[in-house]
């Protein structure tokens, strides 16, 4: 099993960005996929996840990047993206995807080590 983030880089504050995590070797009918980041010198952060079990899903998102950020899952593809809207420099930070083989409970989103599965990390780098 491999997780696999792209599409970070360098854009100016306000700018935009596109996180992609490529989920290969294993397909969950239901699941949880979730992003958190680690900005130099700070704890791991919790910034959002998706569940889903059936036909439901749900979305949810760390404070500081709420009505900014949005997550969606390609289940074709297996792929789950963060779109980052209005970036600021302190979204500044190397991106983890995590994912976990059934849909957690809520009050386990937000720590990665209920994750089954981790990436390897993007860095974001917001700067003009």
């Amino acid at each position: 099993v491999q997780l696999v983030e792209s599409g970070g880089g360098l854009v100016q504050p306000g700018g935009s960005l596109r996180l992609s995590c490529a989920l290969s070797g294993v397909t969950f009918s239901s699941g949880t996929m979730g992003w958190f980041r680690q900005a130099s010198g700070k704890d791991r952060e919790f910034v959002a996840a998706t569940r889903w079990s059936g036909g439901n899903k749900q979305m949810h998102y760390g404070e500081t990047v709420k009505g900014r950020f949005s997550i969606s899952r390609d289940n074709s593809l297996n792929t789950v993206y963060l779109q980052m809207n209005s970036l600021k420099p302190e979204d500044t930070a190397v991106y983890y995807c995590a994912a976990h083989n059934s849909r957690l409970i809520l009050s386990s989103l937000w720590d990665e080590e209920n994750y089954n599965y981790r990436g390897q990390g993007t860095q974001v780098t917001v700067s003009s």
